[in-house]
């Protein structure tokens, strides 16, 4: 039995709503996709994707029992909290004044994280019912996170697995070390720990040496 776990993309929330019609032209007027539109007997699906997303929302008639605007937390990451407030008020949304919080788990904070660190300025918003939104700032993520990589995550990956490949390349027959570095980093950067994500490497290298 393979020990390796399936990737599990997250494709879809499903949000209450209490107007369709009103959480659609809410959304389109923020600038998000509009996917689908589905009528059915006894529902109705709208699907629609914030720009840049992997990820879409579903809602609609018929498709949760949860209390309209009951969802809160769902997390927008930018990459300039600033424009993309500014961008969000432009197009009808009433966000938030920037927030921070005075550490991990302190006191929440107005304006700017004072650093501006990634990860840690903060903006909100709602739609028409109440479901609630978070912008947070991200301008380098911590290793293996995220999609797609950029060129700090990178970096990191690559020293990761410079380190690792040392270990592998002391015992280990003639090869080409990029092969090991990109299981590696792929692992990675689908967040698997350096300790899986070597072993990911060692498979494949194992198939890549037809051993």
């Amino acid at each position: 039995m393979s020990n390796a776990s399936s990737n599990m993309a997250l494709e879809v929330i499903i949000l209450p709503v209490s107007d369709v019609d009103r959480a659609k032209e809410f959304y389109a007027g923020l600038g998000w996709r509009i996917d689908a539109d589905f009528p059915g007997d006894g529902y109705r699906i709208v699907q629609m994707t914030p720009p840049g997303s992997p990820c879409s929302i579903h809602f609609g008639s018929g498709i949760t029992t949860a209390v309209p605007g009951s969802v809160q937390g769902l997390l927008l990451v930018v990459e300039d909290i600033e424009a993309a407030r500014a961008e969000l008020i432009a197009k009808g949304a009433a966000v938030s004044e920037p927030f921070h919080y005075a550490g991990v788990r302190g006191p929440r904070l107005a304006g700017l994280d004072p650093a501006r660190g990634t990860y840690r300025s903060w903006a909100s918003f709602s739609d028409p019912d109440g479901n609630g939104w978070l912008l947070q700032e991200i301008t380098s993520r911590l290793p293996g996170r995220g999609s797609p990589l950029d060129v700090a995550t990178l970096t990191a990956l690559l020293r990761e697995a410079e380190d690792g490949h040392g270990g592998y390349a002391a015992t280990a027959p003639k090869h080409h070390w990029s092969d090991w570095y990109a299981a590696f980093i792929v692992a990675r950067a689908a967040g698997k720990t350096a300790e899986d994500a070597t072993k990911d490497a060692g498979r494949h290298m194992e198939q890549v040496l037809g051993r």
